[in-house]
């Protein structure tokens, strides 16, 4: 059965849509833990990060550092922090998401964003790209 994620790619289940290519898509994430949050993941279903082939690997640390300086001009803040979690959804995904304080890196009980603010948020890292 198809992932959540290769789902939202296929466009059965709605997304806001930062970046896509062959081999992956940038993606806002719908539980943000601050606007500007997003996922990184590769079209290809792994669970493991760590089954990646290294050209996947690689090419997902150049868009995660790409789209980072994006979420920096977009979302002024101190750092965009990177996490490999994988437990939510057996499909390897890289969370971005700006960062001021320790306490904004938190992964439970984030609340569903809206999605006119994902979208807002989405497109302001597309036009920080640009």
């Amino acid at each position: 059965m198809a992932s959540v994620f290769t789902r939202i790619m296929q466009g059965e289940i709605p997304g806001h849509f930062v970046h896509e290519d062959d081999q992956c898509v940038v993606i806002m994430t719908i539980q943000p833990m601050k606007p500007g949050h997003v996922l990184v993941i590769p079209r290809e279903e792994i669970d493991h990060w760590d089954d990646l082939p290294a050209d996947l690997t690689a090419h997902l640390m150049a868009v995660s550092k790409r789209v980072t300086r994006a979420i920096k001009r977009a979302f002024p803040c101190e750092r965009v922090g990177l996490l490999i979690v994988g437990l939510e959804v057996p499909h390897v995904h890289i969370h971005l998401t700006p960062l001021d304080a320790m306490e904004d890196l938190r992964v439970l009980g984030l609340d569903m964003a809206p999605a006119e603010k994902l979208a807002a948020a989405a497109e302001k890292i597309r036009a920080a790209l640009a």
